[in-house]
């Protein structure tokens, strides 16, 4: 669908009908309208996001412009109950979107606490294990010193002095030789053992400063998921509330138009009143209009067969003639290249609506021009003002030109929702003549100029003619 402008209000003539669309897309958060919405109807979407509520805003002013008619407040009501309901399904989505998120940060942050736990009891053990090793390092460097010490007591290393001299202080020196040998052995093992344990100490400490960074890194990562969940679960929060106001206004708005509903078709069908007594006035104006036309006719060929026959010439039968409509040779309502806003035809009630005049739909008698308030409005053709400035049928200032009778077709052309009125009732206009300037009178509250043309006492599309 193409993105138009929002339209301003049509003439009563071509009644519109609300459009109301409620589609409730999850399950997941058991979101259910009031009772009083009525079936849901799929809005046409577009294929991205900004045609798609480009499109939905152009419905919803249509669906205004159907109803500036009964009621402005009424009509943008029924204006914001399309827009609402439109907007719900992707708000809907969007709030299990956002919830999804949660989840997923939730479990980010879960399983980034746990690691960090992990981490923490490894350190423990580490630490442990480093405290452990240190106590036994102290009590083999002890051992050492305690081994060296009775060694010592017990005569000790000889040195080769006393080896050479033969003085072992009344000991052999083999007896000597072996408590030497003992005690080196003794201390080398434990020498050894000092070694391994300080290799497992400096082996600790570097598990634990892996284990210490580790663990700085997990928690912040564990701060950032512990941010990205807040922020989460705040879209979440907000995307609810927004869920929450669309329901509860929908609601809202769903019973207060069903509230008006009796109002409304008395007012529809005033205007449906209205619509009928000036077709059928404008009917009887040109039926008047073409029996007068025909009655010249039959009056001047009879005065030519009188002529004839008093010739002695041969006298042909009269045969009503009707010649095409576009022998009129209407023009443009303006001189420059001003949109169409809207067509002429049947418009049918969009499914899900509400239909308030009960018909299916509504008739658009003509078309609308997108013009800005104080555009000069001219003449489509020369003719007479039958009826000119304001009037009771929800036209505001409107013009009215008969175009008389041309081969058997009668024309009149009609002007509403005008700023102002230059011509009077009575006066014969040329083509192209300044008629009025184009503004929002009437049932419209924004500037736009409706165009209507009646062939033979009978609505036609304008666009066939122009």
């Amino acid at each position: 669908m193409t993105p138009m402008a929002p339209r301003p209000l049509r003439h009563p003539l071509r009644l519109r009908l609300v459009g109301r669309r409620s589609r409730m897309i999850s399950a997941t958060l058991a979101l259910v309208l009031a009772g009083s919405l009525g079936a849901s109807a799929p809005v046409a979407f577009a294929d991205n996001l900004d045609d798609q509520q480009a499109a939905l805003k152009d419905q919803a002013a249509q669906v205004q412009d159907s109803l500036e008619f009964v009621d402005a407040r009424i009509a943008q009501a029924a204006a914001d109950l399309v827009l609402y309901q439109g907007q719900l399904p992707a708000a809907q989505q969007a709030l299990v979107d956002a919830q999804g998120r949660v989840a997923g940060a939730v479990q980010e942050v879960d399983a980034l606490a746990a690691r960090v736990d992990l981490a923490q009891q490894n350190k423990a053990k580490i630490t442990a294990q480093l405290e452990s090793d240190k106590q036994k390092i102290a009590d083999t460097r002890k051992l050492i010193g305690q081994i060296a010490t009775q060694a010592y007591k017990s005569g000790g290393v000889p040195s080769n002095l006393s080896l050479f001299f033969g003085s072992n202080q009344g000991g052999s020196l083999t007896d000597t030789i072996d408590l030497a040998d003992q005690a080196l052995r003794s201390q080398n093992s434990a020498m050894d053992k000092l070694t391994q344990q300080s290799a497992t100490n400096v082996n600790a400490q570097a598990r634990l400063a892996a284990v210490e960074a580790e663990i700085t890194d997990l928690k912040a990562k564990a701060d950032a998921a512990l941010a990205r969940e807040k922020a989460a679960r705040d879209e979440a929060e907000a995307k609810k509330a927004q869920v929450d106001k669309l329901i509860a206004d929908t609601t809202r708005i769903d019973a207060e138009l069903q509230a008006a509903k009796p109002g409304i078709q008395n007012q529809l069908a005033q205007v449906k009143a209205q619509q009928d007594a000036v077709a059928a006035d404008i009917a009887e104006r040109d039926r008047k209009l073409r029996e007068a036309w025909e009655a010249e006719q039959r009056r001047i060929a009879e005065a030519a067969a009188a002529a004839a026959r008093a010739q002695g010439q041969a006298v042909q039968p009269y045969v009503p003639v009707q010649g095409p409509p576009s022998a009129f040779g209407l023009r443009h309502p303006f001189s420059s290249n001003i949109p169409i806003t809207s067509g002429f035809g049947w418009r049918a009630t969009p499914p899900g609506t509400i239909d308030f005049y009960g018909t299916g739909g509504y008739m658009h008698t003509g078309i609308d021009f997108g013009a800005t308030c104080g555009t000069p409005v001219y003449a489509a053709a020369a003719g007479t003002v039958f009826s000119a400035g304001w009037g009771n049928d929800g036209g505001g200032n409107r013009v009215k030109i008969s175009h008389g009778v041309i081969q058997g077709n009668s024309l009149t052309t009609i002007y509403y929702h005008n700023t102002s009125v230059t011509v009077s009732v009575g006066q014969h206009v040329e083509q192209g003549q300044l008629i009025a300037y184009s503004g929002t009178t009437g049932n419209s509250t924004g500037c736009h100029a409706h165009f209507e043309t009646w062939l033979n006492g009978r609505a036609v599309d304008p666009m066939t003619l122009l």
